[in-house]
């Protein structure tokens, strides 16, 4: 977060429906926030280039560009947390919308104090933490102060969600870390079985990391115990 307590953090809310979009700005602007509407996926696509805000809302359904391609082109340049909203019980929006490098989920109807913990913890996340220590495993080095991250001294583009799981899994190099612990302390929530926000991460930082993803060597699953980050892979 910035550092400066007189600037409040930026969030922009990308959502066509008129009333629904007000009211979150309303919502959010009264716990301290600075937040900019945007109704036309194309239209949100630049402002996200111009204006660099802490944390996007972003509805799947959009005129102009829809939800999923803005997320998908947006990852080429911007880092920061994405919360996607979707239509209630659609998990194949959940699915697409993670799978494009979106951060977190919420479905609709939105309900105000889950979406406010959600875009908190988001934030907390992404806050630099200066007391926390590089990581470096061989070539792979994970910068938690700059949230970055390079391989063989090359600078790999990832989601804060990305960044944060990668963290996770690198702070217990050559140990398995379960699913449940994963979903619990990426989204502050129990693990229910059919959550797949950690598999398709997963997946996406194999893809990044030059991992095969018929036979994983850097991040591998272990059956029954969750996933592994390979310390001597690197």
């Amino acid at each position: 977060m910035k550092s400066n307590s007189d600037v409040k953090l930026h969030i922009m809310v990308v959502e066509d429906d008129a009333s629904l979009s007000e009211w979150i700005a309303d919502y959010l602007t009264t716990h301290d926030y600075e937040v900019t509407v945007a109704s036309r996926g194309d239209e949100a696509l630049e402002l996200i280039k111009e204006d660099d805000p802490d944390l996007v809302v972003l509805d799947v359904m959009l005129p102009g560009l829809d939800g999923l391609n803005v997320c998908r082109q947006a990852r080429e340049f911007y880092k920061k947390p994405i919360l996607m909203l979707t239509a209630l019980g659609s998990e194949s929006d959940e699915v697409m919308g993670l799978d494009t490098g979106a951060d977190d989920y919420l479905s609709k109807p939105v309900r105000p104090k889950i979406l406010l913990a959600r875009i908190n913890a988001l934030l907390r996340r992404d806050a630099p933490d200066a007391e926390e220590d590089a990581i470096t495993i061989g070539g792979l080095h994970i910068d938690p102060v700059s949230r970055t991250l390079t391989l063989n001294d090359e600078g790999v583009l990832v989601s804060s969600h990305e960044f944060d799981l990668l963290t996770l899994l690198a702070r217990s190099a050559g140990t398995p870390v379960s699913r449940d612990t994963l979903v619990t302390q990426m989204r502050g929530i129990e693990y229910n079985g059919l959550d797949r926000s950690i598999d398709i991460s997963i997946s996406r930082l194999r893809k990044k990391l030059d991992d095969d993803a018929s036979a994983p060597a850097r991040i591998k699953t272990v059956r029954g115990k969750g996933y592994l980050l390979a310390p001597d892979a690197w």
